[in-house]
């Protein structure tokens, strides 16, 4: 095998390593959603009090994405995720050790946000990195990582609480996450410089058209591309968040209400690799609007909801939708901005969705403890989500390789 054939194939162990590491750092954040119930029965801690360390996890990675990302594009990303690695495994077993509520706040809500933040915009930087041809199936497939969380580290972290304590739960996935991650870390390398267009990309820093960071925050076509991201999230996350309840709300069985959310993360899955694809062949703007646009309508068709059938029927086509469009952001900053300050612009973006993701569970409780009921999230989410198609839909075209976008 040449050279360049090895190279083109590594390709693919980045994404496979990408996939890895965004599975486990989501995983390992959204394992405080099963561990919940256990860690108030065992402390008395208040719900509400562990659950805001979701809502510091959220804000805190959104900030520390757009830092990694930056910092990816100056020492390159293996350096990055060897930290975030690192970082994470201290972080939960510190949280597992703490014995007040403030405390596990401080550690878990910013300690774990803070290390989280460290995987997916630095191993989708270095993914586009290496692709020129069929960048958005591979930066859906390193995305799949989040949607193959739920499937897995959840169930890990329930089958560990079943046979021991929280505290040993936390502690295991905190050793687990070193094990998996550490490891992994080291295949991750810069891809070579370019001898051809058969995948292996080129240097970044020597692409024609590279935007600077600074650059690239002074045009339009970022705060649109922001601007959707937030809108995307904010619109999905309050339903995400409360349909096992308002599921419940609508007469639908706990345990059969739970299982909702599994219909959604294989519909995710699926809609990454569809949607990433379709991308690859149509164009990644209609293909972004129509996902947006089927994520709002659907979100408004939960009002018409009556039982379990429909609610499955909702959550294939919505989760296809979020999951589908959630990696399109960044091939979409791959291609306007280029390789150069990837790191740092999808880093940016990626803070916005991260306020929006933040807003909709809270969104969601404070419109049920005023109304009592559900109807006015999914009116307001299905609003929100419409802006979003708007506001895609004014992507200009996507600029040639050898011309700039000019900066506001």
């Amino acid at each position: 095998m040449s050279q360049f054939s090895r190279e083109s194939s590594y390709r693919w162990v980045i994404v496979a390593v990408g996939a890895l590491m965004t599975c486990v750092g989501i995983g390992a954040m959204f394992s405080l959603a099963i561990l919940l119930q256990p860690i108030s029965a065992d402390t008395g801690w208040s719900r509400a009090g562990i659950s805001s360390a979701m809502t510091l996890n959220f804000l805190v990675m959104g900030v520390a994405g757009f830092g990694w990302g930056a910092l990816s594009d100056r020492l390159g990303a293996r350096i990055v995720v060897l930290a975030g690695s690192a970082l994470l495994g201290l972080a939960l077993i510190l949280a597992s050790r703490t014995t007040t509520l403030g405390s596990f706040q401080l550690v878990y809500g910013v300690v774990v946000g803070l290390a989280a933040g460290a995987f997916f915009p630095p191993m989708i930087a270095a993914a586009t990195a290496w692709f020129e041809t069929k960048r958005g199936l591979a930066v859906s497939l390193v995305s799949v990582g989040v949607g193959v969380a739920p499937m897995t580290v959840s169930p890990f972290a329930a089958w560990l609480v079943s046979a021991y304590d929280w505290r040993m739960a936390m502690l295991t996935i905190g050793i687990a996450s070193w094990v998996l991650l550490l490891p992994a870390g080291l295949l991750v390398r810069q891809p070579p410089v370019a001898a051809g267009d058969g995948g292996a990309a080129r240097e970044p820093a020597e692409e024609a058209g590279d935007f600077s960071a600074a650059a690239a925050f002074r045009t339009p076509q970022f705060a649109i591309l922001a601007g959707t991201f937030f809108l995307c999230c904010a619109a999905h996350s309050g339903p995400i968040f409360h349909m096992v309840s308002y599921a419940i709300a609508c007469g639908v069985p706990a345990l059969a209400a739970v299982s909702i959310y599994s219909v959604e993360g294989l519909a995710g899955l699926g809609g990454r690799l569809l949607l990433g694809v379709l991308a690859d062949r149509l164009g990644v703007k209609p293909v972004l609007v129509a996902g947006l646009l089927a994520q709002a309508l659907v979100i408004a068709a939960y009002l018409a909801v009556s039982n379990l059938g429909e609610f499955y029927l909702l959550a294939t086509i919505f989760g296809t939708a979020y999951g589908g469009v959630m990696p399109l952001y960044a091939v979409l900053a791959r291609e306007y901005f280029g390789q150069s300050a990837m790191g740092a612009v999808f880093g940016g973006a990626t803070m916005a969705s991260s306020i929006g993701m933040a807003l909709g569970p809270w969104a969601g409780g404070w419109v049920f403890d005023t109304f009592s009921v559900y109807d006015w999230l999914f009116i307001g989410s299905f609003g929100i989500g419409l802006a979003a198609v708007a506001i895609a839909l004014a992507f200009p075209p996507l600029p040639s390789r050898d011309a700039k976008l000019q900066p506001a």
